[in-house]
Order: structure tokens, then sequence, then C-alpha cells
């Protein structure tokens, strides 16, 4: 699936206080528009990802399917203010995600009633915290999703060994004090090889979000709250999502256990669950399975966001 580059303009909405920054971009197609306006996909990273990492291209590929995208990034991160710089706070995601729909469903010709949500990683965690919170949704899109905080760690302990894990848990505890003690933030890398300090660090993480990384990406992040991520369970919420979801699962993922993913998906209502045979990081633009994995996206949106024929 060959796609042209889209214009995107820089805006800006505000979540609890602070300002974030996000790409709109604008559908180059009319297929799904209505007198109502055009469908929106509102897109987030995963784990210390940016709006700049590999993202534009899932965006562009749905604007010339006829659908808009509102592409940002988490406060800490990227183009986004806040401090400490690189935290990754759950609970602050989630507000920002909250916020970001609220603000795509104010964008000049875009149908409020047909916003969809869209995560990977992490965030394919997030959107079913966000969907279960929001039943006006269209849908959502979870790719490669962490839907179980003590899965993912128990899946980082196999690859990475109970020493590194001990390590890691330190840190994080160091980063916790210093946070209770207003001291400067405590920092360890985001990703490294196997065995290095870092929170992605499988087999092939390393390289993979390297080759992603665009130009306000940071390998690092702050352990002020680490030890929090393994107490994180969103997919406990998918029995309470009405929306039709999208669950992409990379069969052979050893940063997000895809196994994990596949029974949250056995959960929702209503689900599509596609398989890959590839790892965590092999769907982004450029690898083997992108072209694929953005054409069943395309497909379910434009399936799911098509307005009813007359009189139906």
């Amino acid at each position: 699936m060959r796609v042209q580059k889209t214009a995107r303009a820089d805006i800006s909405f505000r979540s609890n206080g602070v300002e974030s920054a996000a790409w709109h971009y604008r559908a180059t197609s009319k297929t799904l528009a209505t007198e109502k306006g055009r469908p929106c996909v509102v897109l987030a990273h995963g784990f210390g990802g940016t709006r700049d990492s590999g993202l534009e291209g899932f965006a562009e590929a749905f604007a010339a399917a006829g659908v808009d995208s509102l592409v940002f990034d988490y406060r800490t991160f990227g183009a986004s203010a806040g401090e400490p710089r690189q935290l990754v706070d759950i609970d602050a995601q989630l507000e920002d995600y909250t916020a970001a729909v609220t603000c795509a469903r104010t964008l000049d010709d875009v149908d409020a009633d047909r916003v969809v949500v869209w995560g990977v990683s992490l965030s394919g965690g997030h959107v079913f915290r966000i969907a279960a919170g929001d039943q006006r949704l269209a849908g959502a899109i979870s790719l490669t999703p962490a839907t179980d905080g003590a899965a993912t760690a128990r899946l980082s302990v196999k690859h990475n060994g109970v020493g590194r894990a001990l390590t890691t848990s330190a840190a994080g505890l160091v980063g916790a004090v210093a946070a209770a003690r207003n001291k400067h933030p405590f920092y360890q890398p985001l990703t490294g090889h196997p065995g290095d300090p870092g929170a992605v660090n499988a087999p092939g993480a390393f390289e993979g979000y390297t080759a992603i990384a665009g130009p306000t990406w940071e390998n690092r992040y702050t352990m002020r709250n680490a030890l929090s991520f393994a107490r994180y369970h969103p997919g406990r919420e998918a029995p309470k999502i009405s929306c039709p979801v999208l669950v992409q699962i990379a069969d052979l993922d050893q940063s997000a256990p895809p196994l994990v993913a596949a029974e949250t998906a056995k959960k929702l209502r209503s689900a599509e669950v596609r398989h890959y045979p590839c790892d965590h990081f092999d769907v982004y633009p450029g690898r083997e399975w992108h072209e694929q994995v953005v054409r069943h996206q395309v497909d379910f949106l434009s399936r799911r966001l098509a307005s009813p024929p007359p009189g139906s």
C-alpha cells in the first residue's frame, strides 16, 4: 500500500492545564464524509514514544481512506509541555488521551460521533480504558497491545533475568524517593539490549525503537513512578466496551505478551482479531508487516465508519 504524504496542521490542546502538541491530518478523500463531517482517529504512541516515531505512516493511510487523524504527544514527551521531562505517568496519559478525543470532536468538519481511538503497545492498553469510559466512541484499534502490566513484567524477566529485574526495581525505588524529596529526576535508558538497563529491552527492541525514532525522541525516561506499571491492568476493562475493537496481535511479540492480548480480546463484546507472525516492532513503517497491518486498519475503519444507507 503506497500512500502519498498528506499535508498536516500543527495544533494544540490543553489537558489539566498542560499544553499538548498534536498534528491534524485532514482526509484527502471524501469517501466517508457525510453532512455531519468526516470521521477521525486519535493516535498516541506507546511507552516513551513520540508522534514523530512511526505514527505518520498510519495517519497518511487513514487520510487517503477518507479519515482525519489527530496524532499527539503525551505531556512531558516530544513537543508537548510538562515537567519533569520523559515521565511515563499512566493517569496523566489517560487524561491526555481523553482531552485529545475531546479536541478531535471539535475539529472543523469532523463528525463528533465517528471518532476512533488508536493505540500501540502501552497505549494499545490505554484504548481499553478510554473506550470503556466513553460510550460515544465509534471504535478502537489496539495494535500489539500491553493489556496487563504484571504479564509484561514477567516477560521482561524472562528476557533479562531476575538480576536485571531487581536492579530495575531498585532504580524505580530511587526514582520514587527522589520525587518524594523533590530532587532532580532519576533517569534510565528507555530501551537497550537484553540485560542492559532499559524499560523496553527485549531482543530486537533497541534496533526496532531506534529505527523509528523521530527527531524529538529521547532514549531515556524518569524512574519516578516505574514501580506502578506492573499494577496496570487495562485489559480488565474489556467487558465494559460497547464499540467495535480491532485487536492486532504480533504472535512473536517479545515486548507485549501476545497470549494475554488474545485472552483480553475474547472478553470484548464486538472484536475483530488479527494475528501476524512477527515481533513487536515489525508493524511500523518500513518493516515487513506494516502494509498488511495498515490494510486491516483501513478496512476496519471503512466498514465501521461508513454512514448507513438511507432508510436503514
